[in-house]
This record gives structure tokens, C-alpha cells and sequence, in this order.
């Protein structure tokens, strides 16, 4: 048996710094005192477990430690006769382990219950029958000892020992059995029935069969592996779950979560009844709701979802989408993100109702509250989930909109934005709620903080104000935000005023505007202010110009020559009309004037003059044509890109059900379990297997449609054919380490003493343990093991060599150096999606960037794209439709989000040289961003790498 078999069930972190002691200064400690005894053997199983064979102390220890009583050395001479060779190399079991072995059987009747307990403990990591044989009657004593720590021991000692050696006790199952009738102890009864289950499963049922009504008084240990047999059987054989889906139902209500959540997911697998479904998905809710762990939350929660993936029990899970959303009381964001999206998901014309009641209390209470930092973006998330629920019942629209239009005034631009958005999606489409928005718009006009959404509302009202009275009250809102003018003389005098107090108030421009204008007051107490007043007290808009954002100007000037152009069309006399123009043209005059003016702190751009002025000879002039653009296409663009998104999103929806409506075709291929890797079949498989598995981090992710081929994929070669050792490795990455299995072959007629791997890293990788040393007969071959710990995701290479000694040769170490490993970043790396805002808001913050240049064979832009979304493991953000079509170049966002949760942006901007002829190859440059310099780096390399197409 090679070094690398010797399985050592204690792991023990070893210190690598310090010289090892020699063998003799180490027998002399051994013969010392307790505390030198005690430091001495720690030093020996260290050695050990480094590959020294020390066979000159085993005598020294049995007869100078093994007598003592101390229970530090009874622990550590436990983990010495776990480690220490036990046979010759011929495989017979030493001499002096006889002399073990009595001592095994003294410390199994030693009064002190730990003593017993950890020397059973110890039994069952042994692996020679020679020496449990001996032992048996004392182990079979232990069973009926006063202590359960004892009991428990022996039940699973006498386990191991019957399944590795079944000829040393053949009755255990029977002896196990009349234990667990008769045993009181909650861990006890676990472990004998635990071992029922695997040694005896028709003795495990006849026991359950006679409890089965107690099954909910047991502890919570017991019933969790009563859960895991009644899966297990029923799994089996099928035909058993009528006798004990009535136990899992009961186990529903355990007092322990664990056993509640097991239970579920056991009902849900054992019948697919509504009232099962309705029981599992309850206990589920009640589960997230109990749970404080936010973790546990999303698990559960991820359990709900996947329910709601079965088209059958959609339709159970959307009566309960009131308890769902009672989930949404959890602080964590991540968890109402779900939360939300599993009810929008589920959300029906019955519970619509009530479930828009729900959110919009939810978006209440999010007003002033701001002790949460992340109350913003739930509030965002709410806004959403109502704008979705609108617009697939457009009924609910009406009672959502007055309740959002209070957040346009919010200080959080981003959750205004998503109202503002939600708001001019509803204006076009439900024209009765025309003059309940406007009417709410005006309202909140006045206090709108933000510049981005004041220009959003003043497009808003400018392009659906339709009655006379709406369009005068627009003009009055727009006077009252501007404040008194014109603004340059008044924003002077305000200067100069400050010099003369009393005379601010009892002049009055307001007196000349209103004979000026004839129909409208100004509201000149906004504006005729005390010289004490702050900047902070301006109008807002006038505030948004004086900080030299007239950007806004440009907006509010082409609402004015849309309400203006309206304002003709409704009324029909000359002086009204001429008066209403007038007034339009003084407020972009003024405008100008200031922009022009040193007054504020940057001046206007040449394209907001621009279009001012373009919209000042549009109402000098109120042609037709320019009447036709002002007032029709713009709608009708509003109205294109609308349908646009809607259709787009009927796409996926189709696309969603389609992926869950799984229908058989007639000539689809039969899946045969001997030839379907493991990942098709998820659902025979084991799911108790599978939980342990991922627990593990062993989870077969789906790598290649043939499973034989897939692992061959990954394996890499390390050295030449023509090497004295041959070695090739298996990289497996899972999700923070990465295994390498890594194949060793002696290819030369010499035995290979201390054959060793050593390993180095580049990069964010950390290597966890040396690999340990192992001696190879001629022409044979071992497998090595090494762990590697990954940090964050860059490229990584391991690097390194195997050394090794030839027996009777006096040279020095032979070494063969190994070819690089090259780490993958595409490991990592998994397609995501963001909004566009988020996107810019993370293209902003984000200070890494790469800037590839295209340098490539591919002749197709789109054909182009995709090879790289494949080669990257990145997902498109821009739309199919914006995409399709040919024309010289194309542009794309991709996004990409790694499985430590950074994130990855890229933009592809290539054009085709047309000039160069039908078959000139792709130009252009894709530009990535990153948190960190090496996500950006490395996929920055990774496209590089890539760009080129190998033909096949």
C-alpha cells in the first residue's frame, strides 16, 4: 500500500518551519516525564504524518507511554495507533501490536466513560480484523454501559466493524435492533437506526412500523433519519408511499427546522398532489419567515422557486402568494429581491389585487425611512414590481398611480426614475388615466429635487396636457419654478439688494409682468426674496439654471412650443393665443439671456442655444409641418419603442414557459440511466446523495452533451511519453478551490523512492497542503492529490515538478519539471443581467479598464458577437432587435458577474470595413471594466486569446 492510501481519518494542521528531532534525542524524551512524553509524541505523529517510518520508537512508546493514565496522551497515543504502520512490509500485522491490542481491550473497560467513548471513536477508523477480533465481547459490553457517550460509540464502532469485516460480529443487525426497542437516549436510538437503515432496511421498517404514531415526540435527530429511510425506501419502490406519506406529514409540523425542511422537500418528491405541494410550500414559507439566517432564507426560498418551475404547481403555489409576500418583512435585500420576483412570477387576476394592497404599503413605509441603507433600492424594487403588475392588469393601474407619484419628489433619483418611467409608460397606454397623471404631475411639480427627473415630468405634461385649463396650469407651474423675470435683471438687483433690505420687498417687477403678460399672475413671493434668504430658497428650476445645467432649458422649451402649438389649436381667439406664444418666447428669451450672462456657474452649450432658438422660430412661425413634429411623432416614437419592449418581453415570457412545458416529440432519443451522465437525471437521483454532495463541493456541473468525453476535456499533460514519469493532471474547479488529480506512471524499471510533487502558484492561488511523498515499483503509477485555494478571479498558474530518489543509486535527486497549468478565469465567470442604468451607474464607478483591440479571421459582425459571448461566458444586454439588421458597424453592452460576486462589463464597438472589400475581417475595439485590475486583465486576455476562429 503506497504513502498516498494510508488513510489518516485526524487531520492535524502541521507547522513546516522547525527541524525535525532526531530519533534518539526523541526515545529519550519518551522516557521523561509526562509534559516531555507528551511534547516528544506530538513530534512523532507530526513526522509521521510527513512521511518518516521512525519503526525504532514503537517499542520505546508501548512501553514507557502506553501504561499512563493521563488523558492527553490516551488522546494523542489515539491518533498515534491511527497513523503508525501496522503491518510488515510484507503485509502481516507486526508483533507488538498484540501488545496494542491488550491495552485497546483495557482502556474499552476502563471506569471512565470518555475513555471507553474515544477508544470506540478510535475502532472505527481501524482497518485490521486482527486486531478488532480480540475485542468484540468488550466492544458488545459497551452496549449496555450506564453512559450514552459509551453507548453511542459502541453502536457505531460495532456499524463500521460489520460493514468492513462482517464475518467478526454477523448478528449486529439483530443485536442492534434489540438495543434500539429498548434504548431510551435520543443519540443512541439515531445511531442504531441510522445503522439499520445501511446494514438491515427491513428491520429499520419494522421498527418505524411500531412507532410510527410516537414519530413525533422522538428528537430531532431521530427524525431526520426517519425522514431520509421513508425517502429511501419509497424512492425504491414506489409502491410504499401510501404507508408513509401520512409520517411526513406529521413530521410537517416538528419543532425542528431541519426536520421541516427535509420533510418538504420529501412530501414534494413523494407525491405531486395539490394538497401535498400546498403542505410542503407552507412549511417552506413558514420556514423563511422563522429563520433568522438570511441564508437559510434564500435556500428555502430557491426550494419555492423551483416548485413554482413545475407547471403543475404553479397553480398551488399562486394561492399562496400572500403568505409569500409576508416573507418581504425580512431586512435583506437579497431576499426581497427574490421574494418579489417569485410573486410577481405567480401573480394571477385573482390575487392581483391584494397583492398591489400589500406592496403598496410596503412603498408607505419605505417613505422617510432611512435607517436601512438599502431602503432605497427596495423602495426601487417595489416601484418595479408595481410597474410590472400594471401593466399586465392594466385595471390595477388606477389605484397604484397616485400612491408612486409621491416618490417622483423623492430624493433617491433612481427610484424617482423608475416612477417617472412607470408613469409615461401608463400615460400612452391607458388613455383614461390621462387626466388622473396629469392632474398628480402638477401636483408634485413643484417639489422635484432632482434635474433628470424634472425633465422627464416636464416632457410628461408637455406631450399629454390636452385641455386648456392643463396647459394654463403648466404655464403657471413653469412660472412659479422659474421665479420671477426676467432673471438677469432680478437675479442683479437681488445682488444689489442685499446692500438695501427694506427696499427688496416694496419694489414690485410683479406689478410690470402681470400688465406685461395680461392673463397670468407671477407668483413673485417665491422670488422677491429676503436679502437673509439662502441660494437654497430659489425656485427650483431657476436653481437648476443659475448651477449651469441647461440642459433643462432645452426640454422646457420644446414643452412650451408643444403647449404653445395646442394652446393655438383649442382656443380661437387672436390676443389669447398671441399672448400665450408671447409669454413661451419671453421664458426661452430670458433663458438665453442668462445663459449668455455671467450669472451662472458654467454657460450654456451651443446645442442647447441651438434648439432654444429652433423653438423660438417654431412659435414666431406655427407652421403645419413643425405643428405635425411637435405634437404627433414624438408621441408616436414613445409609442414604437413601447410596443417594442412589450413584444420583446412576450418573447421571453413565451421562451420561459416554453423551457418549463417539457413535451416528448415522437422521435425524441430515450435516455438510458447506464448512458446519461449523472446531471440529466437529476430527478431519480438520490436528493440526499446530491445535498451531500454539493455540500462537499463535488456537484458535476453539465461540461460537455457526451459524459464520457467531458472529463477527458480537462485533463492535461504534464510531462512527455519519453519521461522516466510520465504525469498528467485533471484540474476539477470547484467553487473556491481547485482539485488536481494528477496521474503518475514509472516508467523505468528502477523503484521511484520518495516520489515527490512539488507545486508552486502564480497568481491569487494558494496551494493548501504538500502533497505527500510515496514510493512507485517499476512500470507502476499512483494518483496524487493537491489542493489549491482561489482568491478572486484572475488567470492562475501552477506550476512545478516531480523529484524523486532511484533505490541504490548514489546521485543526487532526479527532478522532472512539469509543463504550466494554466487556470481558466472562464471557471468563474457566469452570464448576468443588469438594467441599462445599472450598467452606467457601474461603467462610472468602476476604475479598471482594458481596452482590447479586434484582431481577427471573422468577416460577420454578429457572428463576431457571438464568438465572443461564447468565448467570454458573457451575457448581451442589448436587445435581439437592436441588434438585427445590417448596417457598417455594431455596438453591445455585455455583463458578466464572476462567483465571488464581482462583476464584469464589457463594450464590443466594431464596425466592417467596407472599403476593403466583402471579405475584410471584423476591426473595432471591445473595452472592459472591472472592480479589480485582474478580472480586467484576464479577461481582457481571455479575448485575445479567443478572438481568432480555428477552423475545424
Amino acid at each position: 500500500m503506497t504513502a498516498a492510501e494510508n488513510v489518516c481519518y485526524t487531520l492535524i494542521n502541521v507547522p513546516m518551519d522547525s527541524e525535525p528531532p532526531s530519533e534518539i534525542s526523541l526515545k529519550n524524551d519518551l522516557k521523561g516525564d509526562v509534559k516531555l512524553k507528551t511534547e516528544a509524541l506530538k513530534k512523532v505523529i507530526i513526522m509521521i504524518l510527513n512521511g518518516e517510518k521512525l519503526p525504532g520508537l514503537l517499542m520505546t512508546i508501548i512501553r514507557f507511554v502506553l501504561p499512563l493514565q493521563d488523558h492527553t496522551i490516551k488522546k494523542l497515543l489515539l491518533v498515534f495507533w491511527e497513523i503508525v504502520p501496522k503491518t510488515t512490509p510484507d503485509g502481516r500485522l507486526l508483533q507488538e501490536m498484540i501488545l496494542v491490542c491488550d491495552a485497546y481491550r483495557k482502556d474499552l473497560q476502563h471506569p471512565n466513560e470518555f475513555i471507553r467513548g474515544s477508544t470506540l471513536r478510535f475502532l472505527c477508523k481501524l482497518k485490521e480484523a486482527e486486531l478488532l477480533e480480540p475485542l468484540m465481547p468488550a466492544i458488545r459490553a459497551c452496549l449496555e454501559h450506564r453512559h450514552s457517550y459509551v453507548r453511542r460509540n459502541a453502536v457505531l464502532a460495532i456499524y463500521t466493524i460489520y460493514r468492513n469485516f462482517e464475518h467478526l460480529i454477523p448478528d449486529a443487525p439483530e443485536l442492534i435492533h434489540d438495543f434500539l426497542v429498548n434504548e431510551k437516549d435520543a443519540s443512541c436510538k439515531r445511531n442504531a437506526f441510522m445503522m439499520l437503515i445501511h446494514a438491515d432496511q427491513d428491520r429499520a421498517l419494522d421498527y418505524l412500523s411500531t412507532c410510527i404514531d410516537q414519530v413525533q415526540t422522538f428528537g430531532d435527530i431521530l427524525q431526520l433519519v426517519i425522514v431520509e429511510l421513508i425517502y429511501k425506501v419509497c424512492h425504491a419502490n414506489p409502491s410504499e408511499r401510501a404507508r408513509f406519506i401520512r409520517c411526513i406529514y406529521n413530521l410537517l409540523q416538528s419543532s425542528s427546522p431541519a426536520v421541516k425542511y427535509e420533510a418538504a422537500g420529501t412530501l414534494v418528491t413523494l407525491s405531486s398532489a395539490p394538497t401535498a405541494i400546498k403542505a410542503a410550500a407552507q412549511c417552506y414559507i413558514d420556514l423563511i419567515i422563522k429563520e433568522s439566517d438570511n441564508n437559510v432564507k434564500l435556500i428555502v426560498l430557491d426550494r419555492l422557486i423551483e416548485l413554482k418551475e413545475h407547471p403543475s404547481h404553479e397553480r398551488v403555489l399562486q394561492d399562496l402568494v400572500m403568505d409569500i409576500l409576508r416573507v418581504l418583512s425580512t431586512p435583506d435585500l437579497e431576499v426581497r429581491k427574490k421574494t418579489l420576483q417569485l410573486a410577481l412570477d405567480l401573480v394571477s387576476s385573482r390575487n392581483v389585487e391584494e397583492l398591489v394592497i400589500v406592496l403598496k404599503k410596503e412603498v408607505i413605509k419605505t417613505n422617510n425611512v432611512t435607517e436601512h441603507e438599502d431602503t432605497d433600492k427596495y423602495r426601487q424594487l417595489l416601484v418595479r414590481t408595481l410597474h410590472s403588475c400594471s401593466v399586465r392588469f392594466p385595471d390595477m393601474a388606477a389605484n397604484v398611480i397616485p400612491v408612486l407619484m409621491e416618490f417622483l419628489s423623492d430624493n433617491n433619483e433612481a427610484a424617482a426614475a423608475d416612477v417617472l418611467e412607470f408613469v409615461r409608460e401608463a400615460i400612452q397606454r391607458f388613455d383614461n388615466l390621462r387626466p388622473l397623471i396629469v392632474e398628480k404631475m402638477l401636483e408634485v411639480f413643484h417639489a422635484i429635487k432632482s434635474v433628470k427627473i424634472y425633465r422627464g415630468a416636464l416632457w410628461i405634461l408637455g406631450e399629454y396636457c390636452s385641455t386648456k385649463e392643463d396647459i394654463q396650469s403648466v404655464m403657471t407651474e413653469v412660472r412659479r419654478s422659474l421665479g420671477e423675470i426676467p432673471i438677469v435683471e432680478s437675479e442683479i438687483k437681488k445682488e444689489a439688494g442685499e446692500l438695501k433690505p427694506e427696499e427688496e420687498v416694496s419694489v414690485g417687477p410683479a406689478q410690470k409682468l402681470v400688465t406685461e403678460m395680461g392673463t397670468y399672475a407671477t407668483q413673485s413671493a417665491l422670488s422677491s426674496s429676503r436679502p437673509a434668504k439662502k441660494e437654497e430658497d430659489r425656485p427650483p428650476l431657476r436653481g437648476f439654471l443659475l448651477d449651469g445645467d441647461f440642459f433643462v432649458a432645452a426640454s422646457l422649451a420644446t414643452t412650451l412650443a408643444k403647449i404653445a402649438l395646442r394652446y393655438v389649436s383649442l382656443v380661437q381667439e387672436k390676443k389669447k393665443q398671441n399672448s400665450f406664444i408671447a409669454e413661451a418666447m419671453l421664458l426661452m428669451a430670458t433663458i438665453l439671456h442668462l445663459g449668455k450672462s455671467s450669472l451662472p456657474k458654467k454657460p450654456i452649450t451651443d446645442d442647447d442655444v441651438d434648439r432654444i432658438s429652433l423653438c423660438l422660430k417654431v412659435l414666431s412661425e406655427c407652421s403645419p409641418l413643425m405643428n405635425d413634429i411637435f405634437n404627433k411623432e414624438c408621441r408616436q416614437s414613445l409609442s414604437h419603442m413601447l410596443s417594442a419592449k412589450l413584444e420583446e418581453e412576450k418573447l421571453s415570457q413565451k421562451k420561459e414557459s416554453e423551457k418549463r412545458n417539457v413535451t416528448v416529440q415522437p422521435d425524441d432519443p430515450i435516455s438510458f440511466m447506464q448512458l446519461t451522465a449523472k446531471n440529466e437525471m437529476s430527478s431519480k437521483e438520490d436528493q440526499f446523495q446530491l445535498s451531500l454532495l454539493a455540500a462537499m463541493g463535488n456537484t458535476q456541473r453539465k461540461e460537455a452533451a457526451d459524459p464520457l468525453a467531458s472529463k477527458l476535456n480537462k485533463v492535461t499533460q504534464l510531462t512527455g511519453f519519453s519521461d522516466p514519469v510520465y504525469a498528467e493532471a485533471y484540474v476539477h474547479v470547484n467553487q473556491y478551490d481547485i482539485v488536481l488529480d494528477v496521474l503518475v506512471v514509472n516508467q523505468t524499471s528502477d523503484t521511484l523512492q520518495n516520489c515527490t510533487l512539488e507545486l508552486a502558484t502564480l497568481g491569487d492561488l494558494k496551494l493548501v497542503e504538500k502533497p505527500s511523498p510515496l514510493t512507485l515499483a517499476p512500470h507502476d503509477f499512483a494518483n496524487i492529490k493537491a489542493n489549491v485555494k482561489v482568491a478572486s478571479t484572475e488567470n492562475g498558474i501552477i506550476f512545478g515538478n516531480i523529484v524523486y530518489d532511484v533505490s541504490g543509486a548514489a546521485s543526487d535527486r532526479n527532478c522532472v519539471v512539469l509543463s504550466d497549468i494554466h487556470i481558466d478565469i472562464m471557471d468563474y465567470i457566469q452570464p448576468a443581467s443588469c438594467t441599462d442604468a445599472e450598467f452606467r451607474q457601474m461603467w462610472a464607478e468602476f476604475e479598471w479598464e482594458n481596452k482590447v483591440t479586434v484582431n481577427t479571421n471573422i468577416v460577420d459582425l454578429n457572428e463576431y458577437l457571438q464568438h465572443i459571448l461564447k468565448s467570454t461566458n458573457m451575457k448581451c444586454l442589448t436587445p435581439e432587435k437592436a441588434l438585427s439588421g445590417y448596417c457598417g458597424f455594431m455596438a453591445a453592452n455585455l455583463y458578466a458577474r464572476s462567483i465571488f460576486g464581482e462583476d464584469a462589463l464589457a463594450n464590443v464597438s466594431i464596425e466592417k470595413p467596407i472599403h476593403l472589400g466583402p471579405e475584410a475581417p471584423v476591426t473595432g475595439h471591445i473595452r472592459i471594466r472591472a472592480k479589480s485590475q485582474g478580472m480586467a486583465l484576464s479577461l481582457g486576455d481571455k479575448i485575445n486569446l479567443s478572438q481568432k476562429k480555428t477552423s475545424l
